[in-house]
């Protein structure tokens, strides 16, 4: 008995051993020193002029529809024709394209054929605001009066926000108005820096394609879907695209000290599942023992206690490679010992929403529905179940998985929208080391990693034409500017749209330097 303890606290303390000593010799990719209060970040300079074309743009009112045939398309068409006027070297430079109606295409030659291409998206509509007027029509009519005539008229209808949200009011270091994150910061850093090129006289080696979408925000079906084609009927492949997706998050993310640079090398797919419970209806006065309504709140609980299991895909292993070294002593030994903790790390992962995003197939009950009376019984009741695909995942796995949840019931399963989650590009090429580097000398305490994009973009509907896809928007956030995307006050500081600017300018010149 002596003899088998000996072995066994033997064993123990080589495994503490082994456990410490590759805690300590693990090679963390990212930037391991500790953070410090203040973040450095590249000061760029913007143009009057680059913050004019920018609010401009913003007060024009490309607000999207659920139903592509009710969008009220004026303000495209009016967009279009200000992108024309406020870049003329742009138009006169690059041959331009219209696809399905709205979609547009800049082609920028280079100096020699043969290399594939770069390819940079953007898409110009926007989500509607909360508390828009009925009338967008009128909207568009007014939107080009003075910042301080629109403000007057929109009093009534924008009262919550500090500055009308289609005024483009330039204001406190800020531009502010809706699609001045999500998207037309991209649309216009990207067309500010192939104008200040061009007034340079600057060629690019090999071609650079521009493709800029109307319905992103709701699905890109007529935009992204249709432009893609276009580009894959010339016979295009591009070296790399880029789209928006992640950003670069203050220190405080997941308990790292440093600022994290978060480039999506994937995305994940989506399912909606409509549940119909069904079973005996009637008049609520002689209610059977079971309902359809209480089995739907049975199969909503399991839904709820039985998620998709967990799992570490490869980006979110380099994203903890990455991360790992300017994280607590703790979070660095699991990391380094995923051989031994990776349970544990998988359920640290899960204690937090955003976190358990990157590690499975979530499940969202968003909607039940059951009698339109307060004294019927329905024969039949709804749930209606939108799940986020990880890479690796199948929408097959998702239906099969709600399968085994509803055995038992008596139940039909609808299966509504779906999309597969993306493939996943690779970091060990030029298209992803440039982010790295120009994000390097834009932000030097910025971690630059791979992860996984958790809401839908563009960029999935050009797997058609690369399998190098990034979906990065190159703006330093913190928590309270990343909660006005989609909402109140949304605004990006001008700082953030001149390192922007900046960002695609560098990407554009360098990226042929020393090619592979």
């Amino acid at each position: 008995m002596k003899i088998v303890l000996f072995i066994v606290l033997a064993l123990i303390v080589i495994l503490i051993a082994v456990v410490l000593i590759r805690t300590f010799t693990y090679p963390f990719n990212g930037k391991g020193e500790s953070g410090t209060a203040e973040v450095e970040m590249a000061r760029v300079p913007v143009s009057d002029l680059a913050l004019q074309r920018f609010a401009g743009g913003i007060r024009i009112p490309t607000v999207g529809a659920a139903d592509y045939s009710d969008v009220y398309f004026e303000p495209f068409d009016r967009f279009m024709e200000y992108l024309q006027e406020s870049y003329p070297a742009v138009y006169r430079t690059m041959d331009y394209h219209m696809v399905n109606g709205y979609g547009m295409v800049f082609h920028w030659k280079g100096k020699t054929d043969g290399a594939k291409p770069i390819l940079f998206l953007s898409h110009y509509d926007v989500v509607p605001v909360d508390d828009d007027p009925d009338d967008l029509e009128t909207v568009g009519e007014n939107i080009f009066a003075p910042q301080e005539a629109y403000r007057g008229y929109a009093e009534g209808y924008y009262d919550a926000w500090e500055y009308p949200p289609f005024s483009g009011a330039v204001a406190r270091g800020s531009i502010y108005g809706r699609g001045t994150l999500d998207m037309k910061c991209m649309l216009f850093g990207v067309m500010e820096a192939a104008d200040a090129l061009i007034g340079e006289g600057f060629v690019p080696q090999q071609d650079i394609w521009f493709a800029f979408g109307q319905d992103e925000e709701n699905g890109g079906l007529h935009g992204a879907v249709e432009i893609a084609k276009y580009l894959d009927g010339m016979g295009l492949r591009f070296d790399a695209v880029y789209d928006e997706g992640g950003i670069i998050g203050a220190p405080g993310l997941g308990g790292v000290d440093k600022p994290i640079a978060l480039v999506g090398v994937a995305e994940k797919g989506f399912c909606t599942l409509t549940i119909r419970v069904k079973g005996l209806g009637g008049h609520s006065s002689m209610p059977p023992a079971r309902v359809p309504l209480v089995d739907a709140a049975a199969i909503i609980t399991k839904l709820n206690d039985i998620q998709m299991p967990l799992e570490l895909i490869s980006p979110i292993e380099q994203f903890l490679d990455n991360v790992g070294g300017s994280m607590s002593f703790t979070s660095r030994l699991a990391i380094a010992n995923r051989w031994l903790m990776k349970g544990l790390l998988l359920k640290k992962f899960s204690s937090d929403a955003s976190t358990n995003a990157l590690v499975r197939t979530t499940t969202a009950v968003t909607m039940a529905k059951g009698s339109d009376a307060a004294n019927v019984i329905a024969p039949e009741a709804d749930v209606t179940v939108n799940f986020r695909i990880l890479p690796g995942n199948s929408v097959d796995e998702v239906v099969g998985h709600v399968s085994r949840i509803c055995e038992g019931y008596d139940v039909e399963i609808l299966v509504g929208n779906t999309r597969e989650p993306s493939g996943i590009s690779p970091t060990d090429v030029r298209g992803f080391r440039i982010i790295e580097e120009v994000i390097g000398e834009l932000y030097p305490d910025a971690i630059v990693t791979s992860y996984v994009t958790v809401g839908g973009t563009d960029a999935y509907k050009y797997q058609l034409v690369s399998d190098h896809i990034y979906r990065f928007l190159p703006i330093y956030l913190n928590q309270f500017e990343q909660q006005t995307i989609h909402n109140r006050n949304e605004h990006i500081s001008i700082d953030n749209f001149g390192r922007m600017i900046e960002y695609y300018c560098r990407i554009m010149t360098r990226y042929w330097d020393n090619a592979e």
